[in-house]
């Protein structure tokens, strides 16, 4: 009866439950992190107020939140937001949000990610006049002046139930990667 312990297939179901929820503590860090950089106190910064009460609601610890702070202040973190373009099955558009402390990596992982899922790799501002909404910037800054009320499809399209299934494959991919944030597409 080698191997059907009680406490190996908790061990199991705990290791993957562990996994996946420090990848979401990452995600949320990353976005705090990032928000952090133009104010650190929420009280002023509405987008950092918001990625603090995501956190929160996910049960982050308060120590991590205020830890991911400390570290955007004093700017050694070299965090970097993107947003990628891409088609899916069906040519339907893709827009990735991603915060990386590596662009390249980030670039190359996603770019295996979409060619694994019967994906293509857009050069941007192809897919991204298919979109309105995302991310204000103030004018001749990249930063982020308002939180991302996110990006919405000007012309959505129809797709047929196979590729519908295959673009929901590449999607979870994607969503897994510790980078990417948000994921938008056109799709109907």
């Amino acid at each position: 009866m080698s191997g059907h312990s009680h406490w190996s297939g908790i061990k199991h179901k705990k290791g993957a439950k562990d996994a996946k929820r420090g990848a979401l503590f990452s995600k949320l860090l990353a976005a705090v992190a990032i928000a952090a950089r133009t104010e650190p106190n929420p009280q002023f910064n509405p987008r950092l107020r918001t990625a603090v009460e995501t956190a929160k609601e996910a049960n982050v610890p308060q120590e991590n939140i205020d830890r991911a702070l400390k570290r955007a202040s004093e700017k050694t973190d070299l965090l970097e937001e993107l947003v990628m373009e891409a088609y899916g099955p069906g040519g339907i558009a893709i827009l990735i949000e991603a915060i990386t402390d590596s662009r390249n990596r980030t670039v190359s992982e996603v770019k295996k990610i979409l060619s694994d899922h019967e994906g293509k790799w857009a050069e941007p501002g192809s897919v991204r006049w298919a979109f309105e909404g995302g991310p204000r910037y103030a004018e001749g800054s990249g930063e982020a002046s308002k939180p991302s009320e996110g990006w919405r499809a000007k012309f959505p399209q129809a797709i047929s139930a196979t590729d519908q299934q295959k673009l929901n494959t590449l999607l979870e991919a994607l969503d897994e990667h510790n980078d990417i944030q948000d994921l938008y597409t056109n799709a109907n």
